[in-house]
């Protein structure tokens, strides 16, 4: 198995861990509303754990394979780098207030947890959607 088959493997594995981290913030978001704490904090740090994963594969990956070039038309390829430079910016900038988040919430500061998560919560649901929204244009749309 060479490396670009690797990383291809990986490319597919890390959808799966951006799918996982969308469904669990989802989820968090239902169960936060239902004043369902355990529930909440359960799929939030599933939520952190599957992006950190995500993370650390997506980093191999790209050190295996490098950055792809979009396959699809010019048309197309305006889209989807306004969508790709949008979710790559909120990753960056979500790492940090997710880290907080957590800090907060293991220190019982709820309600600073609350007006923080007010923003990163979209942040990172955005990135987690537009995420998968790049593995399909990349590896599906135009493959």
């Amino acid at each position: 198995m060479n490396s670009q088959a690797i990383g291809d493997g990986l490319a597919h594995f890390n959808a799966a861990l951006n799918l996982t981290s969308a469904m669990l913030l989802l989820a968090g978001l239902i169960y936060i509303r239902r004043r369902d704490i355990r529930a909440h904090r359960r799929c939030m740090l599933g939520a952190v754990a599957s992006s950190a994963l995500f993370l650390v594969f997506y980093l191999l990956r790209a050190a295996l394979t490098g950055t792809h070039t979009f396959p699809g038309p010019d048309s197309v390829r305006r889209v989807y780098l306004v969508v790709l430079f949008s979710h790559m910016i909120l990753a960056v900038v979500v790492v940090p207030l997710v880290i907080r988040l957590l800090y907060l919430a293991g220190h019982r500061r709820f309600k600073a947890h609350r007006r923080l998560a007010r923003w990163t919560y979209p942040a990172w649901l955005y990135t987690s959607i537009t995420g998968l929204f790049v593995y399909f244009m990349l590896y599906h749309a135009y493959a």
